[in-house]
C-alpha cells in the first residue's frame, strides 16, 4: 500500500499496528518454514534410520504451527510500539520510540533473517554431506553385488528405473532448495545489515547520512519484497519436472472444473 497516494495505514493507528504485526510475523513464518524444509531434507537424506523416520508430515505440521504461534507472539510488541502519523521516520507508520525501533530491528535482524539463514546454510551443507555418504555406500554395495554373483546383480538391476527416478526426484528437490537458500540469502541479508547498522549508529547522524540511510533502507525493503515473490519462479525453473508436472496437473484440473461448471450453468439456462 506504500505506493498509493493515500495509505490508510499511515493515518489510522489500529490499521498501522495490525499491518505491522502481520507483515513482520509473515516474514518470520516464511523464512522459518523454508528453514524447516531444509532440516527435513537433512533428515530424509540421513544414513541413520531413526533420523530418516523424523521426516514425517506430522512433524512438518507441528513445526509450522509452532513457528506461526511463535512469530505472532514475538511481534505482539507491534500493537504497542508502532504508531501512525509519525514524522522524521522512514515511514509514517513506524516505531514510536527508540527502544521500540531497536527491539524491532534486532528481532528482524537476528530472529527473522540471520538465524534462519544460518540454519539453512548449515543443514544445506550437512545434506550435501549425507548425499555424498549415500552415494559412496551405493557404489560399495554395487561393487559387492557384482563381485558376489552375476544373478544377484541382474536381479538388482530390475529396480534401477525406480531408483533412478527416486534419485532424480531427490536431486531436483535439493537443487530447488539450495537455489532458494542462496537467493534468499542474497535478497534478505541487506535488510538485516541495514537494520543492524541503523541500530548501532542511530545517534548523532547528519541529514546527509540520514538521507543515505533512508535510501539504503528503501532499497533493502525492495530486495526483501522481491524475495517473497521468488519461490514460484525457483520451483518452476529449478524444480525439474516435478513442480512443472504438479502445476500442469493443477491447471488442467481447474480447467476441467471451470468447463464443468459452465456446462452445468448453460444446461440449466437452456432447460
Amino acid at each position: 500500500m506504500n505506493g498509493w497516494a493515500t495509505d490508510p495505514t499511515e493515518t489510522i493507528a489500529w490499521l498501522c499496528k495490525f499491518r505491522a504485526h502481520i507483515v513482520f510475523s509473515s516474514r518470520t513464518i516464511a523464512l522459518w518454514l523454508i528453514t524447516f524444509a531444509t532440516i527435513d531434507r537433512w533428515f530424509l537424506s540421513n544414513i541413520n534410520v531413526r533420523r530418516r523416520h523424523l521426516s514425517t508430515l506430522k512433524n512438518a505440521q507441528r513445526s509450522a504451527i509452532f513457528i506461526t504461534i511463535f512469530s505472532f507472539i514475538l511481534y505482539a510488541q507491534m500493537f504497542y510500539c508502532y504508531e501512525a502519523n509519525l514524522m522524521n521516520t522512514p515511514l509514517k507508520c513506524y516505531g514510536k520510540t527508540k527502544v521500540c525501533r531497536h527491539l524491532t530491528d534486532l528481532s528482524l535482524t537476528f530472529i527473522t533473517v540471520l538465524c534462519p539463514l544460518f540454519v539453512m546454510i548449515i543443514f544445506g551443507l550437512l545434506t550435501i554431506s549425507n548425499i555424498r555418504q549415500s552415494h559412496r555406500r551405493i557404489q560399495i554395495l554395487k561393487t559387492e553385488n557384482i563381485d558376489h554373483s552375476v544373478n544377484k546383480s541382474s536381479g538388482l538391476s530390475n529396480d534401477n528405473p525406480q531408483q533412478k527416478l527416486k534419485r532424480k526426484t531427490d536431486r531436483s528437490l535439493l537443487r530447488m532448495l539450495f537455489v532458494q537458500v542462496i537467493i534468499l540469502t542474497i535478497l534478505t541479508l541487506p535488510l538485516s545489515i541495514q537494520k543492524l547498522y541503523s541500530t548501532i549508529s542511530s545517534e548523532n547522524i547528519s541529514p546527509v547520512e540520514d538521507a543515505i540511510d533512508m535510501f539504503v533502507y528503501n532499497m533493502a525493503i525492495l530486495l526483501y519484497c522481491i524475495s517473497n515473490g521468488m519461490p514460484f519462479y525457483i520451483y518452476t525453473l529449478c524444480g525439474g519436472t516435478i513442480f512443472r508436472k504438479a502445476l500442469s496437473d493443477f491447471i488442467q484440473t481447474m480447467k476441467r472444473k471451470i468447463i464443468c461448471k459452465l456446462n452445468c450453468y448453460f444446461f440449466h439456462i437452456n432447460k
